[in-house]
């Protein structure tokens, strides 16, 4: 009876405690990634609600009153160049809700850009430093990651039918903007106040996003 009573637990299988350690190897590679992914998201959502702070209300897009055939070439070119600096924050909306709508009825694609993305978000820009990547036993540098990073992006881009899709969404999205800016009369728009305030706005936002991932970046070299 006591030797039955005294009998060794258990302990987990060889190969359980193997994935599972390789699981807790991945998990912290990921958990460390995490704050700088975090910090870059955190900022880029706040460039993006000041920029949209900015948006003009749609009912002045659209308003038909506001229509006329435009005279000449050099006057519709000039119009497009008012509205964009008045109307900039609207017309990016409506190019990336073309782009969604493309994206969203092409799953494949979409499905090949997100994973395109995240592999440049987590195998380079937010990979720590002190967590190789390893595949089949052999350990990647930075450098090769990169190589390996840009020919898959060439690839993908210009060797799927994700890249014609791309710049076929563009091209309608610009087309649509074009046309709306060149019939649009802006003479009704308070074009000094946006022309003054445009370029700050998006200069900002740029250089935000921009210090953002370069200071990512280095903190991850």
């Amino acid at each position: 009876m006591s030797s039955s009573q005294n009998l060794p637990i258990s302990s987990d299988p060889p190969s359980s405690a193997a994935s599972g350690n390789g699981s807790n190897a991945a998990w912290s590679a990921t958990v460390s990634a995490t704050p700088a992914l975090r910090a870059f998201l955190a900022r880029s959502t706040d460039s993006l609600r000041r920029a949209a702070a900015r948006r003009r209300p749609w009912y002045e897009l659209v308003d038909r009153t506001a229509f006329s055939k435009p005279e000449s070439l050099t006057d519709a070119t000039s119009r497009i160049r008012k509205n964009f600096n008045y109307f900039r924050v609207n017309y990016l909306t409506l190019l990336s809700a073309v782009l969604a709508f493309s994206l969203l009825s092409h799953p494949f694609s979409l499905l090949t850009i997100v994973s395109l993305v995240a592999a440049w978000l987590f195998l380079y820009l937010f990979r720590s430093a002190d967590q190789p990547v390893v595949v089949g036993g052999r350990t990647f540098s930075d450098r090769e990651i990169l190589g390996i990073l840009v020919l898959l992006t060439v690839f993908v881009v210009f060797l799927t039918s994700v890249g014609s899709l791309l710049m076929s969404s563009t091209l309608i999205g610009l087309a649509i903007v074009c046309v709306h800016g060149a019939f649009r009369d802006p003479e009704d728009l308070f074009l000094d106040e946006q022309e003054s305030s445009g370029a700050g706005l998006f200069s900002s936002f740029g250089g935000a996003a921009t210090s953002a991932a370069v200071a990512d970046v280095m903190a991850r070299v």
